[in-house]
């Protein structure tokens, strides 16, 4: 969940201003980078449970025993929410499940280096604290109401709203975790075909990274509970877009689905102003009920673009969204995932090919399926598992192409090899800890944080 933009209190007084924010993502292929986010849980060492925002071995705590690596605290109502660092930033989701949003660098070897650094610097603070973190896509053993919540402001307002419109969303605030990656564009039409390529294999990157199967301690019947949980959160603000696939998508598509998308809120002087299920369109006409008379910002644009949750979500950059929480070597599979894909012409193509003949129908039976069923869905006349293979194939070949090598002269292809082997074993992460918990842990849910944690 992102966290307050700091774009300029520009009025808005045209609409243009809303397609030209996007618009100014665009980038030439030779400045195209990589953004990655993950986020993890926290637990005690001594109970297993959810660590408080407060107290000596709390996440405040935490936050400050990081800044001996060089982070800037950030503050609201004079607590430590959140860190800044060259870019990067540590942030907090509502039940203070960890997030690292990473800088915007040049290739997946940096990217996983600083993944590697990140966790470094977080055991280190962590076990003098007697806290430990896991990797996964859905909180395994606690119950909704064990989970604490973070002192933002921001959550208390969606707290409120999400359960007028989702029976999840407070599932999906406070157990859930994910690792998503941030790439560029080069013009609209660029823009367009990776938006397409991305929102129709979401569902492979689903299955590769399935792993959320427990809930409340035991099997839950899905393989990624996390992405399941999507579909009954807020149906204002999530799902396909079908409109990405239809003739004449572009950046004005897009705004005018997020004009239709109910609003959060609006920050004004240093307060979070509750404008919950109202519409943005309103505010533009200076009829916003939570604010009669004032007009919008590009912040409070910026802001709204962040409170979309779709399978891929457009800014001045593409967010790929549709993977579980994992554990490191699949944090940096992610980035290499999609780069691969994406970020050569050649891939990005076979990618096209693989895809452009999809059905609405077929689509939306992948994006239902994969939560449930993960590479063992049926597809066509074989399963996800196969469409997979061809993904990951094409993927490979991308990254060898773009040919980003480190001091030992290995690409950037190395990266995905763990999804490679989850794709020809046919079993994921899900799958993996669900046989150990029926044979090797008899049933005992916290051996996942014991031989699993990061």
């Amino acid at each position: 969940m992102s966290s307050l933009s700091h774009v300029a209190d520009t009025l808005i007084v045209r609409r243009d201003q809303l397609v030209d924010a996007i618009a100014s993502g665009e980038k030439p292929e030779a400045n195209w980078r990589i953004g990655t986010e993950h986020e993890k849980f926290g637990f005690r060492l001594d109970d297993l449970r959810p660590p408080s925002f407060d107290g000596e071995c709390g996440i405040e705590a935490l936050l400050k025993g990081l800044t001996r690596f060089g982070w800037q605290t950030v503050e609201e109502d004079g607590r430590v929410t959140a860190l800044l660092r060259n870019g990067a930033s540590v942030t907090l989701e509502p039940a203070g499940q960890l997030e690292l949003s990473g800088g915007v660098l040049e290739n997946v070897h940096q990217t996983c280096a600083e993944i590697e650094d990140h966790l470094r610097e977080v055991k280190t603070v962590s076990e003098e604290l007697g806290l430990g973190f896991l990797g996964m896509g859905f909180q395994p053993k606690w119950r909704r109401e064990d989970m604490p919540w973070m002192p933002k402001q921001r959550y208390r307002i969606m707290q409120g709203y999400m359960p007028k419109v989702g029976r999840l969303g407070l599932d999906m605030m406070t157990r859930t975790c994910t690792v998503q990656v941030n790439l560029d564009y080069a013009n609209e039409a660029d823009m367009i075909k990776k938006f397409r390529v991305s929102l129709a294999l979401q569902p492979v990157a689903t299955a590769l990274f399935a792993d959320s199967p427990f809930t409340d301690g035991q099997p839950n019947g899905y393989l990624s509970y996390r992405s399941h949980i999507w579909t009954d959160t807020d149906p204002g603000r999530t799902g396909m877009l079908d409109f990405v696939f239809e003739n004449g998508f572009g950046y004005e598509r897009y705004v005018d689905y997020l004009l239709d998308v109910p609003m959060y809120f609006s920050y004004r002087d240093d307060r979070y102003i509750d404008a919950s299920g109202q519409s943005f369109r309103d505010f533009l006409a200076g009829k916003l009920p939570a604010l009669p008379g004032q007009l919008p910002t590009l912040r409070d644009w910026s802001d709204h673009m962040t409170t979309a949750f779709p399978e891929v979500r457009l800014k001045q950059y593409m967010e790929m969204r549709g993977a579980d929480g994992g554990n490191r070597k699949k944090l940096c599979a992610l980035s290499a995932f999609w780069v691969g894909l994406l970020y050569d012409t050649t891939a990005r193509d076979a990618a096209w090919d693989l895809v452009k003949h999809f059905t609405p129908q077929e689509r939306h039976a992948l994006r239902d399926g994969v939560p449930r069923f993960a590479l063992k869905l049926p597809f066509r006349n074989a399963s996800v598992r196969e469409l997979a293979l061809e993904a990951l194939k094409i993927s490979a070949a991308g990254l060898q192409r773009r040919a980003r090598k480190n001091n030992d002269g290995v690409d950037e292809a190395e990266f995905i090899a763990p999804l490679i082997e989850i794709a020809e074993a046919n079993e994921t992460s899900a799958e993996l800890k669900l046989r150990l918990f029926r044979s090797e842990w008899n049933g005992d849910i916290d051996r996942v944080f014991r031989e699993f944690a990061y």
